[in-house]
């Protein structure tokens, strides 16, 4: 199931931007983020998808789900225009953003290849 992030656990859980000026990674294991808006269309298309992936990626990433609506700081802080917008962070180097509601073998080609984990 994919958690959901406030500012405060995506502080501790993803960047601390408060803290740092430069990007720093805090989880333990690469993460995709969806920024999402309840009233999206293409949004609610792409979450059955993002929980197939959390269940079949379980343990290699954590997949993190930010309301633009609830957390507008976040989302200008990543400058989202368009929804859904997931960034793919991989867990020693820098984050990649893709937009668009895309199909699951999307999904799966950018986490081989952005976050570096193959499949179980």
């Amino acid at each position: 199931m994919a958690e959901f992030l406030t500012k405060e656990t995506f502080k501790e859980k993803v960047f601390n931007f408060e803290k740092n000026k430069e990007w720093k990674f805090e989880g333990d294991i690469p993460c995709m983020i969806d920024f999402y808006a309840d009233w999206c269309q293409p949004c609610k298309i792409v979450i059955p998808i993002l929980e197939e992936l959390a269940e079949e990626y379980k343990g290699k990433i954590n997949i993190y789900r930010v309301d633009t609506e609830q957390e507008q700081e976040l989302a200008g802080m990543f400058g989202i225009r368009s929804i859904p917008s997931l960034l793919f962070i991989p867990k020693d180097e820098q984050p990649q953003m893709a937009v668009g509601a895309l199909p699951k073998d999307s999904f799966e080609k950018a986490i081989k290849e952005v976050l570096k984990v193959e499949k179980n």
